[in-house]
């Protein structure tokens, strides 16, 4: 297939920005690898109207977090009627707004943990008291954990909701959840094999996830067949939900009872070498230049028709 010339968007001034670069030059890396007239792009250092100056095709969007995966990018993309990877303006701003998110799986009847919001009025001695600890507190617009904090004890939500308030004003407090951690890749309709999650450190946070050495990934995730897909099949519905399409990745925790819950969906996932959706795609035999020339394919506009199976 003949993509034309592609921008790999990438960078931004999200607070995942190095992420993204890293993703980025994966991406860039894996693209030309397979012969695609792909080039770097980074919307900090560039304007976006250089993408029709310069005659691009299509974009693979490998910014992270804010102005790259919540809708905002996907605007100007859609104004500027260059086909894009992932999800569409409202799925994307959906799907990285954390309280909407849950709000919508809440009106789905979809599994997801109690939460509150945390406001500066707020008497955080109740939230502890009706969510118990530990819980997370997590602002509720960032990616990668960034201004994330597991509080065990009431007198430490001072703390955690000064610093998630410093990413955004809303600020979410979550019960948290005793069980494994598990993430399920999306790629079209399908969503690959479920990846157990494991690490030394309080939580599976932003050092765990590009970082340290010691986290430890499962794949098979170590469930029964039955119950892995019946887990894939609600991460299918969760993505679903939020009208997200093309690619993406579920995150969500087990209780102690096996009992699922959804914590939240990412739109532009990683594509580092610590990532869990090349992980995902290697299991099943898919190399990441291949999982990128999959990608790239379901590029498109709202609107305009998609393929429903990638590649």
């Amino acid at each position: 297939m003949s993509f034309g010339k592609v921008a790999v968007l990438m960078g931004g001034k999200s607070a995942e920005r190095e992420v993204s670069l890293k993703s980025g030059a994966m991406v860039l890396g894996a693209l030309r690898s397979r012969g695609v007239d792909a080039h770097a792009f980074d919307p900090a250092e560039r304007n976006l109207e250089d993408l029709l100056k310069q005659k691009f095709a299509r974009a693979f969007i490998a910014l992270h977090g804010r102005f790259g995966e919540d809708g905002t990018v996907q605007g100007v993309l859609e104004w500027l009627g260059i086909p894009y990877t992932g999800s569409g303006i409202l799925a994307s701003a959906l799907a990285m707004d954390k309280l909407r998110t849950k709000l919508l799986w809440h009106a789905e009847g979809l599994p997801t943990p109690p939460y509150e919001v945390l406001r500066r009025e707020s008497e955080l001695q109740a939230v502890a008291k009706r969510l118990g600890t530990p819980l997370f507190v997590k602002p509720a617009a960032e990616g990668s954990s960034v201004g994330m904090s597991k509080v065990r004890s009431a007198a430490s939500l001072d703390e955690a909701y000064a610093l998630a308030v410093n990413y955004d004003p809303v600020v979410i407090a979550e019960k948290f959840i005793d069980g494994p951690e598990l993430t399920g890749a999306v790629l079209g309709d399908e969503v690959l094999p479920l990846i157990r999650i494991e690490t030394p450190r309080e939580f599976y946070d932003y050092e765990a996830k590009y970082i340290a050495n010691d986290t430890r990934y499962l794949i098979p995730a170590g469930l029964s067949a039955k119950k892995e897909k019946a887990l894939q099949a609600l991460c299918l519905k969760a993505f679903r939900a939020l009208g997200c399409r093309g690619w993406g990745r579920v995150d969500l925790m087990l209780d102690k009872r096996g009992r699922a819950y959804l914590l939240e969906i990412n739109t532009a996932p990683g594509m580092t070498d610590h990532s869990l959706v090349p992980m995902a795609a290697r299991a099943v035999g898919i190399a990441y230049e291949d999982l990128c020339l999959r990608i790239l394919q379901s590029a498109g506009l709202s609107g305009s028709p998609r393929s429903p199976h990638v590649g």
